[in-house]
């Protein structure tokens, strides 16, 4: 056998080495993009479903149009939720979380407990504005998860801004106020927040609405200070 021709034959053998190590890799990659692509479908879906529920409203949007906008099958839709009522409620923690993490960006670099309640508090009021917060939050939230529900998520997506806000305004070591009493102050404050949303997204004018709640919140932040600044008996005794 020549030389030329032994080469030959190497030469052909050499594409055979790597197979064996292909399998490993491949099954990795395999992996890595199921779970890609089924988080991009529920990605889709949430994504069709948000806008759709903020456009037309929870009654009047159907699990076809959905999947026909995120342009999955319903298969699809029922492998990642147990319906209608289990992709608002998706929908509705991203609404949330977004909010969450607006308000944080807004507040975040204020020193001034005051200023930053206040930061925190225009910024809310712009995003209680926002149509998809608005509808999706809102007016149809409580009467779709039904009250509790709804609270449940408000606390794990922005009730820890308030608490964070609230010890900043109350937290001197010379009041010490409990725990107890600072999650109470908080629970207040957030209710209060709730109900300044709801008058915003109600009014015939937003924007003006806006402002009187602001206003008006902004008295709120002030008694709350001022009871820091007073440090007021609060042992019972």
């Amino acid at each position: 056998m020549s030389k030329t021709e032994g080469s030959g034959e190497r030469s052909e053998r050499r594409p055979k080495l790597p197979i064996p190590r292909v399998p490993s890799v491949g099954a990795v990659t395999g992996i890595s993009r199921r779970q890609q692509y089924s988080a991009s479908t529920r990605k889709a879906l949430v994504m069709a479903a948000e806008s759709l529920f903020a456009l037309r409203g929870y009654a009047a949007t159907s699990l076809d149009a959905i999947v026909a906008d995120a342009k999955v099958t319903k298969g699809a839709l029922y492998h990642h939720f147990s319906g209608k009522q289990g992709i608002f409620e998706a929908v509705l923690e991203d609404v949330e979380d977004q909010a969450a993490r607006q308000i944080q960006k807004a507040i975040k670099g204020v020193v001034d407990p005051s200023e930053k309640a206040l930061a925190g508090l225009r910024e809310f009021l712009r995003i209680v504005q926002q149509p998809t917060y608005s509808r999706v939050v809102v007016q149809e939230g409580p009467a779709v998860l039904g009250r509790e529900r709804h609270r449940e998520q408000e606390d794990r997506s922005t009730f820890g801004i308030v608490q964070g806000l609230v010890r900043d305004l109350l937290g001197d070591e010379e009041l010490a106020l409990d725990d107890d009493m600072l999650q109470t102050i908080a629970r207040i404050f957030f209710g209060a927040l709730s109900a300044a949303g709801e008058t915003v997204v109600g009014s015939a004018d937003p924007a003006a609405a806006s402002i009187r709640v602001e206003s008006a919140m902004g008295l709120f932040l002030a008694g709350i200070r001022a009871l820091g600044e007073k440090k007021p008996d609060v042992s019972g005794s």
